[in-house]
């Protein structure tokens, strides 16, 4: 029932070492220093709901301006970081196909096109913009559709790899789908691509797997001009010449995965085994002429779900195994819904040395999440990791800037979510500001995943110690979570799970905790009738067992809506202890924009509510999202449902023990007053991302310093950011 962390932050620093910076030895670190999204580059008669996408991204040469590729809007994107904390729209140029990649030198932005009218008939060209005047000439035909585009250091050489995808629904997606891919070589002149010397290397016959099909991924060059390439859908890999000729090839291999989570079952279950693996390498990137990295991100038959260093002459120099998944999952990334295809699926790598020191960038595209590593020369060393917007798809590194960029790809507008964002990461002298909160490892070295934290609670005695309840996205694994406030990130201590006869609780949607006082917890449950889940309080005991299950009352069934209680607090001790409930949303009974605080008093099993009136919106809907007492007052949470700039409401408000005098449900409700505590948009623009919607938790401790947390929606359709807000004496 209970899986307590075998390591303290101390020793679990030794596995997964720069969650924070050490005193004794501060060095250097990334953090985020701001975001632009996307659609801030539509023009103002543009439609703004407009898809847009950031996907692959360079920079000029003297690191002041970001090129992107926009693959929805057929166009590629520049981004004005002239003030990296306050990057500036640049305008847009459109290009009448699908940009694949960019690469930029002497002042030139060389993009590939796609404009295949079929899987069969593949085509597409290279287009070069000229990054001052923002003109577009198309120039070579590139006779087949391009994928990735790298140059050469002195800007002579343009490779671009000419996948000629196959198609997905076509024999299950398995190659061979002819036509065959290849990598085009163009040479470059005073910025002008010399069409008639275009170079063709043939990658056929080289790989075990469809060896007359190859598709061509990624390509990358190194200082003697050498090119790399994925043939990710082959397993494969070659390091071809400016020639063309192919000077060596090799398999990428298979690895035997142990302790995976396979299932897609709502609950984060390492206990799975994918034998012969094959790695399926999408990105690649030289560390240096003798070395290079992939991400191992797989296709249909695998995806080793990490990355790997590989020697020139295809040996492998080294294989984290699964430690950045696990990583991933202790930071509360873990993407459960992708659990049965490739976990976390790393896709992007960057390599690069920021003054003396080398680092390789590796991203999780599912997780939304890249990780950090210092190049050793031997096996890296984990640095930290880094919240990087929803579907990392480009990483870029300026080391002349000591700036790191990622350009994320997804762009929620269809579903009212966060739009697509460039986020800008400075390397400078402090400590790491994410993860604020993460887990450690139970006795077989697993990860203890977590994430949706939808309740706070504060331990009655122990200063620093909080508990928190994950909601309904695992809904077959709910859990309380014991969290240590008191270390730098928080630190998820135990994870007790909720049962019922031994066995898991199912239906449940779990949105409040809070302490019993003798050990045990109660728990409010936010019912949906269209999932049987039902409206309830639940008191369990120190192990999770559910003791008692407390349905609501009809005077409240027969008004309910699916937004129903969001946290719960306790008032008075013994036979006076009362339960307070936030309900969300107005139900049926209810006036426009007033909500009701329910009452429970266990021991004469009575119900009664006092109303409370909400903020007015801007936009979407706002409602509760947590209760809590302290003092003379009850600390309420009040929010709206919007994103980014369109969030307005995320403030904290307190109303007077003495006016929560519950009426009889089902007659007039006294209206209590509020005033506004805090206003949490401050803090959540700190983190140098944009504002997220879900405050959900809310705690004072012991000590009366008061903690905040954010839920991560279980990093579907969402960035998985959790922020665990150190809030202070208010």
């Amino acid at each position: 029932r209970k899986e307590a962390m075998t390591r303290s932050l101390a020793a679990a620093l030794g596995i997964v070492g720069g969650f924070m910076a050490s005193g004794a030895a501060a060095e250097p670190v990334f953090n985020r220093i701001a975001s632009f999204a996307v659609p801030g580059n539509l023009q103002a008669d543009t439609d703004q709901a407009t898809e847009t996408s950031a996907e692959i991204i360079a920079a000029t040469e003297d690191g002041m301006t970001l090129v992107y590729t926009d693959s929805p809007l057929e166009a590629v994107g520049f981004i004005d970081i002239t003030d990296p904390k306050a990057p500036a729209p640049d305008g847009v140029v459109m290009l009448g196909g699908e940009p694949t990649s960019v690469a930029v030198s002497g002042g030139k932005a060389f993009i590939g096109i796609n404009t295949s009218e079929s899987y069969t008939e593949p085509s597409g060209h290279l287009t070069v913009v000229d990054i001052e005047t923002k003109s577009a000439a198309p120039t070579c035909d590139l006779g087949g559709q391009p994928d990735s585009i790298a140059i050469n250091d002195d800007g002579s050489m343009l490779a671009v790899a000419i996948e000629n995808e196959r198609d997905e629904d076509l024999n299950d997606g398995v190659i061979p789908q002819l036509p065959a891919g290849n990598v085009t070589i163009i040479p470059i002149s005073d910025g002008v691509p010399d069409c008639e010397g275009i170079i063709t290397a043939d990658l056929t016959g080289l790989a075990e797997v469809a060896p007359e099909d190859p598709e061509p991924e990624f390509v990358d060059f190194n200082s003697a001009g050498e090119i790399v390439v994925t043939l990710q859908e082959n397993n494969h890999l070659a390091i071809i010449d400016i020639t063309g000729a192919v000077i060596g090839h090799f398999s990428a291999g298979a690895v035997d995965l142990t302790n995976v989570d396979l299932d897609e079952e709502r609950a984060l279950t390492f206990d799975g085994e994918q034998l012969g693996r094959v790695r399926e390498p999408d990105a690649v990137k030289w560390i240096d002429d003798e070395r290079f990295v992939t991400a191992d991100e797989g296709d249909y038959e695998g995806g080793s779900r990490t990355f790997t260093i590989f020697n020139r002459d295809g040996s492998v120099a080294y294989d984290p195994g699964l430690s950045f998944e696990y990583l991933v999952a202790q930071a509360g990334h873990y993407p459960e819904r992708r659990s049965g295809n490739k976990g976390v699926e790393p896709e992007g790598v960057e390599t690069a040395v920021f003054g003396d020191q080398g680092y390789i960038f590796v991203s999780s595209e599912r997780g939304s999440i890249v990780g950090v590593y210092k190049d050793t020369g031997a096996a890296p060393e984990f640095v930290q990791l880094l919240p990087s917007g929803i579907g990392p798809e480009g990483l870029l590194a300026i080391p002349a800037r000591n700036l790191f960029v990622v350009a994320n790809e997804v762009d929620l507008i269809e579903d009212g979510g966060v739009r697509a964002h460039v986020m800008l990461f400075e390397l400078a002298d402090g400590e790491p500001s994410y993860p604020t909160l993460m887990s450690g490892t139970d006795d077989q070295g697993r990860p203890v995943g977590w994430g949706a934290l939808s309740g706070l609670a504060a331990d009655p005695e122990a200063a620093g110690t909080l508990y928190a309840v994950n909601d309904s996205f695992y809904g077959m694994q709910p859990t309380i979570f014991t969290i240590d406030a008191t270390q730098t990130p928080a630190m998820i201590t135990e994870a007790t799970r909720v049962t019922r006869a031994g066995y898991p609780a199912q239906k449940l949607d779990m949105e409040g905790i809070v302490a019993d006082g003798e050990g045990g917890f109660w728990i409010a449950s936010e019912g949906r009738t269209d999932r049987v889940i039902p409206h309830a309080l639940y008191h369990v005991d120190a192990d999770g067992e559910i003791q008692e299950e407390i349905g609501f009352p009809e005077e409240l069934m027969g008004v309910e809506k699916r937004f129903g209680s969001e946290g719960i607090t306790k008032v008075g001790e013994g036979d006076e202890m009362t339960l307070w409930i936030a309900i969300q949303r107005e139900w049926r009974d209810d006036e426009k924009d007033m909500v009701k605080l329910v009452s429970y008093t266990p021991a004469t099993e009575t119900w009664g509510a006092v109303a409370y009136q909400l903020d007015k919106g801007q936009q979407g809907w706002v409602g509760l999202s947590e209760i809590t007492t302290h003092g003379d007052h009850v600390y309420i949470i009040e929010r709206d449902n919007q994103i980014g700039d369109a969030a307005r409401i995320k403030k904290l408000y307190r109303v007077p023990l003495s006016e929560m005098q519950p009426a009889e449900l089902g007659g007039e409700l006294p209206v209590v007053t509020k005033e506004e505590v805090h206003d949490f948009i401050p803090d959540l623009q700190a983190f140098g991302g944009y504002v997220v919607d879900k405050v959900e938790g809310f705690a004072i401790d012991a000590a009366g310093d008061a903690f905040a947390v954010t839920d991560n929606d279980g990093v579907d359709d969402s960035s998985g950011e959790t922020f665990f807000l150190k809030l202070g004496k208010l």
